[in-house]
């Protein structure tokens, strides 16, 4: 996002102050930090201790040096005032007139002390429950609604008690009125509600929910991810891919290891590391971290894929035998896992001496193998070099390019062909505009789970390095030793899917990534959301009104196309098509609960009005 969007001549509080700031439709104020300012709506965004995020106008924006000033004055006034009223209502020596004059205040100081406590209890219900929105608000393309939050009553008794002093003063003052004795309500002391708001907002940093089966989970996926990527590898290079054919027979260990593989393999990825650092492309900032810091990343992924191609053209140019990663596939495949193994120790090593606001919020268990496994630090970088950033898009996406040309060079050559098979050309040409769409749109990951939530240990490391160029690329290795004939009009409808994929994956992601950036814009005047307390919106039109994840639904069809040219013969090509409807179902799962931490009612209201998840009418 461009500097200059958010800068502001005349603004009174800079980013990273701390002030106290309003909560939305409440008189109480909490100590918040400023993270950002916009210009054209004139609203600060400000962080809460909880890491809840909203938009404040300036005038519900105090600094705290002008609020404590007032906390102190009304304090120190306000015993006075009381022992003075209950001393001259007590005092029977005086005089009629100063009896009924002391009754008048005593009348005053009850009404102000009754609301006082009433507005403390009404607005503690507020800050405990938190509402996504307001109930009453009006969102675009639904009606005011009048839903009660009827849990707060609920969550108030499990969380407090009746304060007996409190009780004593309604009884002696009689603030309560008719209609709330015949109720019985309880009436909690403001020093309770106090101590109980401090303790929710001060939120534990340990991870509470462990994922992907806890920590016996996380220790048998560690050592079931290599051994799915060599089974597969191997699969693929057997005559007969059958499932009925295993296991696969096991080559000797000691082919599996070439020291010249590793090294070409460590050339790689140190001649991308170097293709990242050049000082191309703009740098942008990512989103606020937990202490309201952002990091700064180079958008040059696209750039980096240019150099890559013009190296590897000369290559060939010079008659260098790309085939070469065909011929030696699985050894450098056991290079890349073992390369990814030494990575993740590294990183859960340094990650032991990172402060405790630089640790994933998914990874902090505080047990070694899950943390090892999902990543203990949230963002490693060493200097200016994010290594997460890094390895999501560089390494592993753009070799899964190079090695899909490789397969396409070695199955001319095997197969003595002037020119690649028409299935090949399909798998390369599908998965190589996936690649670029996703370098070119690059900025658009650091709004991904990957980049916010997820640490980097073993589970992205291995992912990146080995699950998906060796992994992805499964059809093109496949048709190399199983090649599949395809016609015209079937590769024309093969490509007419695939496009309707991308199209709506595209497009889906494009409606998202422009609302986050602008909602105001004009041009999306057309979508409709559902405002929540963050100040983001839920669309609920266009492609995300069609479904809650509609770009996953794109994925799908892609990779249902991707799979289409190998043929039905063998189930091994659509591997692929089958673990990443697993994979999105999972992770779809864990979006659907963050999403509901975060945002809460409006995240209910928006499951209520897109009730599908993927695929329409079906989940």
């Amino acid at each position: 996002m461009l500097d200059s969007f958010w800068k502001m001549p005349n603004r009174r509080f800079a980013d990273g102050e701390v002030v106290m700031g309003r909560w939305p439709g409440s008189v109480l104020y909490y100590e918040v930090q400023v993270t950002s300012y916009d210009d054209v709506s004139h609203l600060y965004t400000v962080k809460y201790k909880d890491g809840t995020e909203l938009a404040l106008k300036e005038s519900d924006i105090r600094s705290q040096s002008s609020f404590k000033h007032r906390k102190s004055q009304s304090s120190s006034s306000s015993p006075s005032r009381r022992s003075t009223s209950r001393s001259r209502s007590r005092s029977p020596g005086r005089p009629a007139k100063g009896r009924r004059r002391s009754s008048s205040q005593s009348r005053e100081h009850k009404d102000d002390k009754k609301k006082t406590i009433q507005e403390t209890i009404q607005e503690t219900n507020l800050a405990l429950l938190k509402p996504s929105e307001n109930n009453t608000r009006r969102y675009n393309g639904e009606p005011d609604s009048t839903e009660r939050n009827d849990t707060s009553s609920i969550i108030l008794e499990q969380k407090l008690k009746p304060d007996l002093e409190i009780e004593r003063v309604l009884e002696q003052y009689s603030l309560r009125s008719r209609e709330e004795e015949k109720k019985k309500e309880e009436i909690y002391s403001e020093k309770k509600i106090f101590e109980t708001i401090k303790t929710i907002e001060k939120a534990s940093s340990k991870t509470k929910e462990l994922e992907f089966g806890g920590r016996i989970g996380t220790f048998m996926l560690i050592f079931f991810l290599p051994a799915t990527v060599f089974y597969l590898l191997l699969m693929c290079k057997q005559d007969d891919p059958s499932l009925m054919n295993f296991p696969p027979p096991l080559p000797a260990l000691e082919s599996l290891w070439e020291a010249r593989v590793f090294g070409v393999f460590l050339l790689w990825f140190f001649l991308q590391a170097l293709f990242s650092l050049l000082p191309i492309g703009k740098v942008v900032e990512g989103l606020p971290l937990s202490n309201g810091r952002k990091l700064q990343y180079r958008i040059n992924g696209f750039y980096a894929f240019i150099l890559t191609a013009a190296a590897i053209g000369t290559l060939l140019y010079f008659q260098f035998e790309l085939h070469y990663l065909y011929d030696h596939f699985m050894q450098f495949a056991v290079s890349a896992a073992a390369f990814s193994m030494v990575l993740s120790i590294y990183l859960y090593v340094r990650s032991l001496k990172a402060p405790e606001e630089e640790l994933a919020p998914g990874g902090n268990s505080g047990y070694l193998v899950y943390d090892f496994f999902t990543g203990h630090e949230l963002n490693p970088r060493i200097g200016s070099f994010d290594l997460k950033y890094f390895c999501e898009l560089r390494p592993g996406l753009i070799g899964w390019v190079v090695i899909n040309l490789a397969m396409l060079l070695a199955e001319m050559k095997i197969h003595n062909q002037s020119m690649p098979s028409l299935s090949m050309i399909l798998v390369n040409s599908f998965q190589l505009l996936y690649v670029v769409d996703a370098l070119w749109n690059e900025e658009a990951i650091l709004t991904t789970m990957d980049i916010t939530h997820d640490g980097f240990g073993f589970m992205l490391a291995f992912g990146d390095l080995v699950w998906v160029p060796f992994v992805y690329s499964l059809q093109a290795f496949y048709l190399v030793g199983h090649p599949t004939v395809v016609s015209w009009p079937v590769a024309a409808a093969i490509t007419i899917l695939n496009f309707i994929g991308y199209y709506i994956f595209r497009s889906a992601n494009s409606q998202k990534n422009n609302f986050r950036r602008n909602p105001a814009d004009p041009k999306l005047a057309y979508l409709k959301f559902i405002p929540t307390a963050t100040g983001k919106g839920l669309l609920v039109t266009g492609w995300w009104g069609f479904v809650r994840h509609p770009n996953y639904l794109g994925d799908i069809i892609m990779a249902l196309a991707w799979s289409l040219p190998c043929g039905f013969n063998h189930i091994l090509p659509y591997f692929y098509v089958i673990y990443f409807i697993c994979l999105l179902i999972h992770r779809e799962a864990r979006d659907e609960h963050h999403c509901k931490q975060k945002y809460g009612l409006a995240w209910e209201r928006y499951c209520q009005r897109v009730p599908y998840r993927i695929f329409p009418y079906i989940y």
